[in-house]
C-alpha cells in the first residue's frame, strides 16, 4: 500500500513538474507601470535597481546574524562548561584532602 502511495505521489510531482516547464520557459516582462516610469526619467532606473539590491541583501544580511549569533552562543557555551569542569575538579581535589600550596598558608 505504502508502495503504491508512494508512486502516485511520485508520478504527481512529475507530472506537475513536467506541466511547469512549458509554462516557465516564455519571456518575463516588468510591469507596464514600471517600465514606464524607468523610461521617461533618468535618475529612476538607477534608483530602481539599488532598491532590488538592497531587497537581495537583506535575507543574507538577517542569516549572517543569525550565523553570527549561534557561533557566539555555542562558544559562550564551550567557555562556560570548560570553567565548570575546572570547578569541580577543583572541589573534587578538595574533598580527597589534596589541598593546594595556597590552601595551607
Amino acid at each position: 500500500m505504502r508502495k503504491l502511495i508512494r508512486r502516485g505521489l511520485l508520478t504527481v510531482a512529475l507530472g506537475l513538474a513536467l506541466g511547469i516547464v512549458p509554462v516557465a520557459d516564455q519571456a518575463v516582462q516588468a510591469c507596464p507601470g514600471c517600465k514606464t516610469a524607468n523610461e521617461t526619467e533618468s535618475l529612476r532606473p538607477r534608483a530602481y535597481m539599488l532598491s532590488i539590491l538592497f531587497m537581495l541583501g537583506m535575507p543574507a544580511t538577517v542569516f549572517a546574524g543569525f550565523g553570527v549569533a549561534f557561533y557566539r552562543m555555542s562558544r559562550k557555551s564551550m567557555l562556560d562548561q570548560a570553567t565548570l569542569d575546572a570547578y569541580l575538579q577543583q572541589q573534587a581535589e578538595n574533598q580527597r584532602g589534596d589541598v593546594g600550596p595556597q590552601a595551607r598558608d
